[in-house]
């Protein structure tokens, strides 16, 4: 019995100092300058470090100390911790099954479309609201701007192998075309 404390008591401090890092990261993502893709995250990433934390920290000190009521709280809230996060991997993956992207003609991208994803992010999207913090967490990353800067020339745009928040965000769909208006300068107006 005493080995299998050990192990637990070991598991669980290992589990402590990984939460260190992930709280770190949230009160980092905290501080940055006012970028709305980042105040998305900062929360939920603090809270899961802070719950981490304290069901290692019950583990630690049950193992540790042998106090079999602290490792009924760490079994559970372990048990709960694993089944939370496997319910967020499989809802994300069923929001974005089907995205994978389509060719485009004699482009090297992908084409992505709304329309390939779930229902729900599709309602999540056309919401005026939830578009336009979209718009502006777009805008306060270099993420659209970088298409803009990096390509010269239409062909060299044509290409290049853009990710797909630039293919489905930044630029409108290739069927609605690209028009050079000043040379070395890509415009999307038409």
């Amino acid at each position: 019995m005493a080995l299998s404390n050990n192990v637990i008591a070991a598991i669980s401090f290992a589990a402590m100092l990984l939460s260190i890092p992930i709280i770190g990261a949230g009160i980092w993502l905290a501080k940055e300058p006012d970028n709305s893709c980042v105040k998305i995250l900062q929360w939920p990433v603090i809270i899961l470090g802070m719950l981490i934390l304290k069901v290692a920290l019950a583990g630690f000190v049950g193992a540790f100390w042998r106090i079999p009521w602290l490792l009924m709280i760490y079994l559970i809230g372990m048990l709960i911790l694993i089944i939370l996060l496997a319910c967020l991997t499989i809802f994300i993956y069923m929001v974005t099954v089907r995205g994978s992207g389509h060719l485009a003609p004699s482009r090297a991208y992908l084409e992505y479309r709304l329309d390939d994803f779930s229902v729900w992010l599709r309602r999540r999207v056309h919401s005026s609201y939830k578009w336009d913090r979209i718009r502006s967490c777009l805008r306060s990353s270099n993420t659209c701007a970088e298409l803009n800067q990096s390509y010269h020339m239409a062909q060299d745009f044509f290409n290049a192998h853009i990710s797909p928040l630039q293919s489905g965000c930044c630029k409108p769909p290739t069927e609605c075309g690209l028009y050079i208006r000043e040379p070395n300068k890509l415009d999307w107006s038409n």
